[in-house]
């Protein structure tokens, strides 16, 4: 509900509050209740006290004599002023007149309307006191009883006197439990605030640790809670949080030797591999060379030797390419022509793959980055490699080049009609499988320069559901409904881990938006400016 407060010491000092509330409210209630029984209990004695004696005086039209006194009105006197009198014959009031105030008290005649007579003729004559409003006088509390000829004496005490002292009561009550109710919720919310001050440590350092980029490097956790109250609940969270971290910090740590450990074995062995894989290359080049007569099959077994060693070379390459780029090793930064590289590496695309239409998509203007240019020539190789190898002859190639304005989409998304995108590239749908590799969550650097876009797309089979989210990993390879018959193997399952490796090295990202017929392969890059 949109009324409630979200935060928990909001809920807490609001439900103190509502509590008290809730509680002065019937501390209060009771007493209005309890000081208007006692009140209209006092009429009621006042009311059996004075008798009948002042609506008797009324019977034959005035005033009967005084037992106490020889003064004719000393029924009269003997009354409080504002005392109501009333004589009802049959139902009908013959008489009514209520005692003045002031030093010579006496008797005022009242004029009763018709609703006010028909409410004193139902009173049930029985001695009890009952609240009756009469409309030309207020509130009574009226008594009636039976008179000695017959007729009805009806006796009032006015209740404003009881009103007052419930009003007073009332508006006191309102203003002190208003106050007590004020200094309550400030005190109140000053306390839960200092009750929670360890879950407020908790929460920021929470919100600290799920900043920290955890799925790979070397991280440092921020500082502990140290809540010292184990008694508390709030300090038995905060301890059991402390601890969590302590175990979070350790299995990273450990993750980030091992992958430290791999990633330097990774490199060893690549560079200890290269001098035998060329030294087996070598040798058996030499062999075929060799002038004399050698038989068929031994020529097949050296060539294959050959091809194999040649193939193990180009791993090892990768490998170590890998192992220092994930070792952070700086990259050139010099201006590069992508325009250039572009073409150069779809011209030797297009020599490798005759059988397929290759088309470029470049801008009129040349588009520059600052990087490293061999690293960059190879990862578009590898996508236009990939390409070639895993679609059929006759599928149409297409590589687009273009540089997209600072305010155009946000790195790390494809690029949409908005900033010039074309429509096989227009939107990323991770629902479809999607898959950003080593780069997901990267910014592209949207810098002065804009981002550049190399977008190479293909209108073959598609990437198979299952392979798209780890399409970037090292060593996935492609099952055979993307590659088919398409003779030419499925390679090594390193391009596009290099080729998202090296868009990663130049502060970059690629992605993947792939179905049946439509693959788009998606580079970004800052343009150069930054």
């Amino acid at each position: 509900m949109p009324l409630l407060p979200h935060t928990l010491r909001a809920r807490l000092t609001a439900g103190l509050v509502v509590l008290l509330a809730v509680s002065c409210a019937a501390v209060g209630v009771a007493a209005v209740v309890e000081l208007n029984g006692f009140l209209t209990g006092r009429l009621d004695q006042q009311l059996r006290a004075a008798g009948e004696r002042f609506p008797a005086s009324l019977e034959h039209g005035g005033p009967q004599p005084s037992d106490h006194d020889g003064d004719e009105d000393g029924d009269t006197r003997r009354q409080a002023a504002g005392t109501f009198g009333a004589r009802l014959v049959d139902g009908a009031v013959t008489n009514a007149a209520v005692v003045a105030s002031g030093h010579d008290a006496g008797t005022v005649t009242v004029t009763l309307g018709a609703r006010d007579a028909k409410k004193l003729a139902t009173l049930p004559a029985d001695g009890r006191g009952r609240t009756t409003e009469l409309s030309s006088l207020g509130d009574y509390r009226m008594m009636a009883v039976h008179g000695r000829d017959g007729d009805i004496l009806v006796t009032g005490l006015p209740m404003e006197s009881v009103e007052a002292a419930v009003h007073r009561l009332v508006l006191v009550a309102a203003i002190v439990f208003g106050a007590a109710l004020a200094v309550a919720g400030v005190a109140g919310a000053l306390w839960v605030r200092w009750s929670l001050r360890p879950l407020s440590r908790v929460a920021a350092t929470a919100s600290r640790v799920s900043e920290l980029p955890l799925s790979s490097g070397e991280v440092a956790l921020p500082p502990r809670v140290r809540e010292s109250d184990s008694r508390s609940e709030v300090g038995r969270f905060a301890g059991a949080f402390d601890a969590m971290l302590g175990h979070v910090e350790d299995a990273l740590t450990k993750r980030h030797a091992s992958e430290e450990r791999l990633r330097s074995f990774a490199a060893d062995a690549s560079h200890e591999l290269r001098t035998p894989v060329a030294s087996i290359r070598g040798h058996a080049e030499l062999a075929l060379l060799h002038p004399d007569p050698v038989p068929h099959k031994v020529v097949r077994a050296l060539e294959r030797i050959e091809a194999e060693a040649a193939r193990m070379g180009e791993v090892v390459d990768d490998l170590l390419l890998l192992a220092r780029l994930d070792a952070g090793r700086p990259l050139e930064r010099r201006p590069v022509d992508l325009t250039r590289l572009v073409l150069d590496a779809v011209t030797d695309a297009h020599a490798a793959g005759p059988g397929h239409r290759w088309a470029l998509e470049l801008s009129e203007e040349p588009v520059t980055v600052t990087g490293d240019a061999h690293r960059l020539h190879q990862a578009l190789a590898n996508l236009l490699a990939n390409a070639r190898l895993h679609t059929p002859v006759g599928s149409t190639v297409t590589v687009s080049l273009k540089t997209v304005p600072p305010t155009g989409a946000e790195a790390g998304q494809p690029a949409g009609p908005a900033d010039g995108g074309t429509a096989r590239g227009a939107a990323t749908d991770t629902t479809t499988g999607s898959a950003s590799g080593t780069t997901a969550g990267r910014t592209a650097g949207r810098t002065a320069g804009g981002t550049v876009l190399l977008e190479v797309h293909d209108d073959g089979p598609g990437v198979a559901a299952d392979i798209r989210p780890k399409v970037f990993e090292r060593f996935t390879r492609a099952d055979r409904r993307r590659t088919g018959d398409m003779g030419g193997g499925a390679g090594t399952g390193l391009g596009l881990s290099i080729v998202a490796a090296v868009a990663e090295a130049h502060g970059g990202s690629v992605t993947l938006v792939s179905e049946p017929g439509s693959t788009t392969f998606t580079v970004r890059l800052p343009a150069d400016g930054e």
